[in-house]
């Protein structure tokens, strides 16, 4: 990932419904995430009562997840988290390309914008440093998510 990110758009989001899906799994890396994306939401004026959390085993559950919650709950975007780390086998690799495969087939069949903030790192000092290091990817991944909810609804229209 790439340190050179957009800057946030100035939209008014206080009307918007974000839905956030997180892993469990890695729980010592996903939560301080949430907690960035959480921040970031409500920083770009996103109303507490309008984000809805929901958490799953892992990454592998976050499509279903995302597609119960499109069905609903209606929101105007999801964010979804988790943290893979590199093994000693491809069973990473099997995992980030069906949640993301996952992730886009929802976003694709219900028009409503998923935000992929699932980390694929190599080990657990590269998750730690893309989960609570200075760049902070759970803001980016929150503006995402207004930026493409703003867009869906000036399409819409």
């Amino acid at each position: 990932m790439s340190g050179d990110s957009p800057l946030p758009e100035g939209v008014d989001a206080s009307s918007f419904k974000i839905a956030i899906a997180a892993a469990r799994f890695n729980e010592r890396l996903v939560g301080p995430l949430l907690a960035r994306v959480r921040a970031r939401l409500s920083r770009s004026g996103v109303r507490e009562r309008n984000i809805e959390v929901v958490r799953v085993p892992g990454s592998n559950e976050l499509p279903v997840a995302a597609r119960l919650l499109v069905d609903r709950r209606k929101p105007d975007a999801i964010i979804a988290l988790g943290v893979i780390v590199r093994g000693g086998t491809i069973h990473f690799e099997l995992i980030a390309t069906a949640a993301t495969s996952g992730l886009m087939d929802v976003a694709l069949s219900s028009r409503v914008p998923v935000i992929n903030g699932v980390i694929v790192a190599e080990n657990a000092a590269q998750a730690r440093a893309r989960c609570t290091g200075k760049i902070d990817r759970g803001a980016e991944f929150a503006d995402a998510a207004v930026s493409m909810a703003a867009l869906r609804r000036r399409l819409s229209r």
